[in-house]
């Protein structure tokens, strides 16, 4: 292969992942705009808290966001990403989540947002990355963190100093709550799932996409950038029309 096909390879783009990350980030944004009406009573008064309508849909977004998260660094891994790259999106998204629990300070100080997806994202990463040389190991494990907080519960993680580890006896008072355990093993499960696709299935990533979906991809590509703009200009929107009409 020579230099230039190399660089190709590294650098290819599967717009059916894409499209999928894009799918993903769109649900979590239908779901925050509800969350926003609800806040701003603009809706018939719901619970996002306890209703399993909102609670199992919030589980649901949540695990296809991660796998997906998984796929894409299997995808970074087979195309030999290096460190610098890995580090330097891993900043991205770390720095992200230092903005989001700044500006959920700002809106809710009492529940402020301390370890959500992306606070979660950035430490999964880390492990994901470490580990995806274990291969099919990665299916047990993944299993294994999923059950673990259904076995293993203490009061101390209770505290915010180690309830990120998500081995707690009571869920803590936050908007977004996405613990290490048991997401990690959705992320690892994305990651064995986006190898074997790969090995086994290449087509299945590299296959074009349905008339009318390239959109989608294009989005996924700026998935980040679309997850840190769409709460402002939401909530943004909301104010406004609640200060014009009442």
């Amino acid at each position: 292969m020579t230099p230039t096909a190399a660089a190709a390879s590294r650098s290819l783009r599967f717009d059916r992942l894409d499209a999928l990350r894009a799918f993903a980030i769109l649900w979590m944004a239908v779901f925050h705009f509800c969350f926003d009406l609800n806040h701003f009573s603009l809706i018939e008064k719901q619970n996002f808290y306890t209703d399993p309508f909102w609670t199992v849909q919030r589980s649901c977004i949540v695990s296809l966001f991660l796998f997906v998260s998984g796929l894409g660094q299997a995808v970074a891994w087979q195309q030999g990403q290096g460190w610098r790259r890995f580090w330097r999106r891993w900043a991205q998204v770390a720095g992200c989540a230092l903005l989001v629990s700044a500006g959920s300070f700002l809106m809710f100080p009492k529940s402020f947002i301390y370890f959500g997806v992306l606070h979660g994202i950035a430490v999964m990463l880390i492990l994901t990355r470490l580990t995806a040389g274990w291969g099919r190991w990665l299916w047990p494990l993944g299993l294994a963190a999923i059950a673990l907080p259904h076995l293993v519960q203490h009061a101390w993680f209770d505290t915010r100093w180690t309830n990120w580890l998500g081995l707690v006896t009571r869920k803590p008072v936050t908007e977004d709550y996405v613990p290490l355990l048991p997401w990690l093993g959705v992320m690892w499960w994305g990651m064995a799932a986006g190898q074997w696709v790969l090995r086994e299935r290449p087509h299945w990533f590299s296959g074009r996409l349905m008339p009318g979906l390239h959109p989608l991809a294009v989005l996924g590509r700026w998935s980040l950038s679309f997850y840190m703009l769409h709460q402002p200009v939401l909530i943004g929107l909301l104010t406004a029309w609640v200060a014009l009409t009442r």
